[in-house]
């Protein structure tokens, strides 16, 4: 498989870069939005690459596996819906929300075809 770590996966990298935009873009944000729309975007933002690493550890366990990619498809969800916030507060360009809203999709749709078959990425007693 040459996939030696949760970093290694391709989804991984696509939700990294994402999070590094999302921090980028909201840096400019206004202050009274830091402790709610900048912080939870932020968070669900990483949160796909924090629990794609939690998976990965938990391939053993084909339950917890699922269940760990999961959360990183519904935290991808969540960052999708704080960017339709930033966009209606006019925080955000159209042209980087449609950009930014485009790797969210494609990231959850990674995700989700992870989900639908989590075999090749599952530890087995012959692994």
């Amino acid at each position: 498989m040459g996939v030696k770590s949760a970093k290694d996966l391709i989804v991984y990298k696509k939700a990294y870069d994402l999070a590094m935009e999302v921090f980028g873009v909201s840096k400019c944000w206004p202050v009274e939005e830091r402790y709610s729309l900048t912080d939870q975007i932020r968070r669900s933002s990483r949160s796909v690459c924090v629990n794609l690493c939690e998976a990965w550890a938990r391939r053993k366990y084909p339950a917890h596996f699922v269940s760990k990619l999961a959360y990183s498809d519904a935290e991808n969800g969540e960052t999708q819906t704080w960017l339709d916030f930033a966009r209606d507060c006019h925080y955000l360009q159209q042209d980087d929300f449609e950009r930014l809203v485009a790797e969210c999709k494609e990231v959850g749709a990674m995700l989700g075809n992870m989900l639908k078959d989590a075999s090749p990425w599952l530890l087995t007693s012959d692994s």
